[in-house]
């Protein structure tokens, strides 16, 4: 149970002082009721609705994303678009990204509010795959790849940070131009990048594909998102 101008401010219905003003004024009913006490108590159950339209309650949202170049993972910025700024249509309005990509790093970002899930799929203590495609300009070899397997050192000599193991899958190893799969478990500031760094390769363009069990959907265009599945929400939650 909650109060009813928490319900709706929830729900992006506008602030708490707002929404307030609309149930006093009558603007509210609950059950088909006219409500104009700001504390009364509703859950899931009632039918709340704000001058005729129904307001349905969702404690919890996950959107999955394709995100496009250019685009910041943050729920703010003064100077850049940011992934929120793409999601359009929402019911809550505490929404975050999991995790960050960099800003020319495309490909799957999970977008929700819970809090609890978010933490689960960061954390290296849970150990949850993250895969990534990436092009490299340099030359891949077995040797790069038993590197990471082994952990690299993305730091320096005199502070060393040495990567977790990670699968490396060759693609296509060209002179100039590799082609891989990168899966890691970490989410290091810039890590693929600065992995391919120690090996004096550099990355041109990075995609991830999934994060756990979760894929990015094919019929996702850069830009374009849907909310997540049960089925997707359920498998997430079982990491």
């Amino acid at each position: 149970m909650m109060r009813l101008d928490k319900y709706l401010a929830d729900m992006g219905e506008g602030t708490r002082q707002e929404v307030k003003k609309y149930i006093r004024r009558g603007s509210v009913t609950v059950n088909g009721e006219q409500v104009r006490s700001p504390e009364r108590k509703v859950d899931e159950r009632d039918q709340v609705c704000l001058d005729g339209r129904k307001v349905s309650y969702a404690a919890e949202e996950y959107f999955m994303l394709n995100k496009p170049a250019g685009v910041v993972s943050a729920t703010e910025d003064k100077r850049d678009r940011t992934v929120l700024d793409l999601i359009q249509y929402t019911k809550r309005k505490d929404l975050f990204p999991v995790g960050r990509l960099d800003k020319d790093t495309e490909g799957l970002l999970l977008i929700t509010n819970d809090g609890a899930l978010s933490h689960r799929l960061l954390s290296p203590r849970h150990h949850v795959d993250k895969t990534y495609y990436v092009e490299v300009q340099g030359h891949v070899t077995e040797e790069t790849r038993a590197a990471f397997q082994r952990g690299v050192n993305i730091g320096t000599e005199e502070e060393p940070l040495v990567t977790m193991p990670a699968r490396l899958e060759i693609l296509e190893a060209g002179q100039s131009l590799s082609r891989v799969r990168l899966t890691i478990q970490e989410g290091k500031f810039h890590q693929v990048k600065r992995m391919f760094l120690s090996q004096r390769m550099e990355v041109s363009y990075l995609k991830r594909e999934s994060m756990g069990s979760l894929r990015l959907d094919d019929s996702l265009a850069p830009g374009e998102y849907r909310p997540l599945t049960e089925h997707e929400i359920k498998r997430l939650k079982e990491e």
